[in-house]
């Protein structure tokens, strides 16, 4: 059991905030463990392949092997949200993780548990070198892209559905309501935050500290506790089965990905990557990387418009779409 009792201070600054980090690295847990998720089922072959970089692995070796109970992993795999727009959190996250300082690094990887074994020569070779921040940020932002990058949007809304349902349990009945319904194993009490966490057996006073409760699409309860004194409580979002547990995509959206068959429907007329990105709510980074992907497939097309680049649906494309080229199209 781990007891958290929090002063007045720390209950004021108490707030609801996505991390994305968190849903990555546990995605990449179940996928490096073989297991399938409840709801979304098998990570599939896009998952496991991104496990074969180098920098996506050093991530998997720090994961916990649950050994008596325990389930520590790295904290800077996980930074605390900042806050601000949800769209930037998990750009920040990586920020965070990149500055990681060597000591911090090597202090916290050498609490991981690996297997009973030595830790793995890759992970020591990057430790000495004093780069293991830097690429786990990698890794990580290469296991998002090609892994979960197409399911990203829907995941989202399905946790920013429960952080405004629990903001508004929170405005109608305080914190303390809040806090003893999150989850059968969150209680509150007579002041005092009790996590049923496997064999953890610690108490916290936090004295103006955050609080961040962070809902999740994966069934557990963790726990994060900063080496600020700040506190990062995870919590399985609720209706996780029937927001997710449907098919999530049209038939195009299975065949392309949710994402790139958005972008394809929406190049009707020529588009520059900022366009594109504001159309369909992800970051130019990643419109630029499905384009790509498209462009290589034949799907659409790209010219230079003096400063800009402009895509388009090709012909290949509209008979994807099963649209005759031209129709609903506006001409520039």
């Amino acid at each position: 059991m781990i007891s958290v009792i929090p002063d007045a201070g720390t209950l004021s600054r108490v707030r609801l905030s996505l991390s994305p980090a968190h849903d990555v690295v546990t995605w990449l847990r179940l996928t490096a463990a073989g297991r399938r998720h409840p709801f979304l089922g098998d990570p599939g072959p896009a998952a496991r392949s991104a496990l074969r970089r180098p920098d996506v692995a050093l991530i998997a070796y720090c994961q916990p092997d649950g050994r008596n109970g325990l389930t520590y992993m790295p904290d800077l795999l996980t930074p605390m949200p900042s806050r601000g727009a949800a769209g930037r959190v998990f750009d920040e996250q990586l920020a965070m993780m990149d500055a990681t300082s060597e000591e911090d690094a090597a202090h916290q990887v050498a609490t991981v548990r690996f297997g009973g074994g030595p830790m793995p020569a890759s992970l020591r070779s990057a430790l000495d070198a004093g780069e293991f921040g830097r690429r786990v940020a990698n890794g990580m932002r290469q296991f998002w892209r090609e892994a979960l990058a197409d399911e990203w949007t829907g995941m989202c809304a399905a946790l920013e559905a429960d952080i405004a349902a629990r903001s508004r349990e929170m405005a109608g009945h305080g914190v303390g309501h809040l806090l003893d319904t999150l989850h059968p194993d969150i209680g509150w009490s007579g002041g005092r935050l009790d996590i049923r966490k496997g064999r953890y057996e610690e108490e916290v006073r936090p004295s103006d500290r955050e609080v961040v409760l962070t809902p999740t699409l994966h069934a557990e309860v963790g726990v994060q506790l900063e080496t600020s004194g700040d506190l990062v409580l995870f919590y399985p979002a609720a209706g996780l089965g029937s927001a997710l547990d449907h098919p999530r995509t049209p038939a195009m959206g299975k065949l392309l990905g949710q994402s790139r068959a958005a972008l394809l429907g929406d190049l009707d007329v020529a588009r520059s990557t900022g366009e594109l990105a504001a159309r369909i709510h992800l970051s130019p980074a990643t419109v630029s990387y499905h384009l790509g992907v498209l462009h290589r497939s034949g799907l659409v097309l790209r010219a230079r418009d003096r400063h800009v680049v402009r895509y388009r649906r090709s012909e290949e494309g509209d008979a994807l779409l099963g649209r005759h080229q031209g129709a609903g199209r506006t001409r520039t």
